[in-house]
Order: C-alpha cells, then structure tokens, then sequence
C-alpha cells in the first residue's frame, strides 16, 4: 500500500509554488482564492518574497499547506493514497487531499490556526530545543524533572526529539540532557512553545474553529499525529486535530503503524524533503519518494 505525507512548519523556501502557479490553471484558480480568503497576497510573499517574510507565522503555516495541497491536485489521478499522514500542519494539508476537509475550510483554519498561535507566543513566551542521540525515555525522564514546564514535542525519528516549554526551563533540560549522553541538545529559531500546555489559549481559539467547520467522511484514513492510529471518523479526527496543538507529534509512532499496517511505499507532498530522510530512518525497508506532476 502506499501513503501520502504532508509536511510541516519549516519546510518552506522562497519562490515555493511558483512552478505550480505558471505551469496549471487550476492552480493559478486556487491560490487566487487563497488570496481572497486570508485577505492579504500570500502569492507575491511566497513567489517574490525574502526568506524573512516567508518566516512570520501568518505567512509560513499557509503557505506550506497552499503548496502542498495544490501539488496535490495538479497530480491528478496519481494522487491515489490507501492512507495519508502529516507531521503537525500538515495534517491539515492531508485533511483537505484526502476529501475531509474542503479548500475554503483548509485555508481558514490554517490562518486561524497560525494567527492563535502567534497570539499565545505573545502571551506565553517559550521556545524549542532539538535532541539527538538520546532514546525517548531518557529525555521524557529528563523533562519531567525539570521545575519549569519543558515537555517532548516532537518525535521525529529514533534519536531526533524535540521540546517545548518555557525557555528556562528549555535551557536548564539542555544542560542536563547533554550530561545525559544527549550529542545535541539546542535551542531552536522559533517564535514559541509549539505542542506544549503554553499553546492552550490557542487550542481553545481553534477547537471552536474546528468544531463549526463541517468534516466529511474521507476518502481514504489519516493517521493523526496524536492516535498515531488509523481514523476515518470526523467527529475523531475533529478530537485529535483539536489535541494537536497542546499534544506531542508522534511521527516516529504514526510512521511504524502505517509500516506495520502494510504501508510500504511513502510519497512526500509538499516542499522539500525533511519527511523522507526521517521515514527512513523509522522505517528502513519502506521506499520513499517525492511526489511528482
């Protein structure tokens, strides 16, 4: 069986979907609408723009999800997924590929999904920090002895796991992961404390988001980031999609369920590569690919 992923935050470049846009109508179609629906011209950002501009959250979360779900389309009947899965935005992405979520509502809850969280950065102040070389236990063992709020955020693969919390907290779980045998435990570039308890405020904002938008049965499962299991129902997927925000991404758990589930072939859709070097690594006999118009 094959699988579709989409990918997340930190994948974009500059000039992203500029080929989609001159070479297909219908992308030209959408990401005009796009432009309509958050109300500013994220095409002249994403076409023209600097890597600086690409980086402001409103800008960034859209932009990924716009050049992914339309490579998605202009695929056309290559685009034939037995499931999808995407690493924390961009499960939004696989949402509206598979047929949960319809192109207007993706785009919405994307901007309002990045507009909340850049609001509860502001309030809540926090960071991330990267972690190589340790096993999940030893940091989760790590985190949980620290006094501030520090908690696993992201587990991409075996020996890549990222945290998020307060940004002393953050610091003091650096030092001692490194003490720990971590190679690398460093802070990373980002605006705030993503899948942590500190992007609660912005959880609430999105639930109701969520809740009034209408899911429809997909065409094909996701496995969410928060059950790492295969889901078909709305109403569920609308629960995890809502737990994502606060909830760690289990990419490495999804990864190996999708594997042990008869997936033997992942193709990336969407910008770069990131996706396909980190199955590879949770899943060394698994093909990967990227996807292709």
């Amino acid at each position: 069986m094959n699988a579709h992923v989409f990918p997340g935050q930190g994948a974009q470049f500059v000039g992203m979907g500029l080929d989609l846009y001159e070479k297909y109508p219908i992308a030209q179609e959408m990401f005009a609408q796009a432009n309509d629906i958050l109300g500013f011209s994220i095409t002249d950002i994403m076409f023209e723009g600097t890597a600086e501009d690409l980086k402001q959250t409103k800008v960034t979360q859209p932009a990924i999800f716009l050049h992914s779900v339309i490579l998605s389309k202009v695929m056309g009947d290559d685009f034939k997924p037995d499931s999808v899965a995407g690493h924390s935005l961009g499960e939004f992405s696989a949402l509206v590929a598979n047929g949960t979520l319809s192109f207007e509502n993706g785009v919405q809850l994307v901007s309002r999904r990045a507009m909340a969280m850049q609001k509860a950065c502001e309030l809540k102040p926090g960071t991330m920090a990267v972690v190589l070389g340790l096993d999940d236990a030893a940091v989760e063992k790590t985190c949980a002895e620290i006094s501030g709020i520090v908690v696993p955020a992201n587990y991409n693969c075996p020996g890549q796991l990222v945290i998020s919390g307060e940004v002393d907290a953050i610091n003091e779980a650096c030092v001692k992961l490194k003490e720990a045998g971590a190679r690398r435990a460093m802070a990373l570039p980002v605006g705030g404390a993503f899948h942590s308890p500190l992007m609660e405020p912005a959880g609430e904002e999105l639930a109701a988001a969520i809740e009034e938008t209408t899911f429809s049965d997909p065409r094909c499962p996701i496995y969410q980031n928060v059950s790492t299991t295969a889901v078909s129902h709305p109403s569920e997927i609308k629960k995890n999609l809502i737990a994502q925000l606060t909830a760690p991404v289990k990419w490495t758990q999804s990864i190996r369920n999708m594997s042990k589930d008869g997936t033997s072939k992942f193709i990336e859709v969407g910008p770069g590569k990131v996706l396909q070097g980190l199955i590879k690594k949770i899943a060394p006999d698994v093909e990967t690919f990227a996807a292709e118009t």
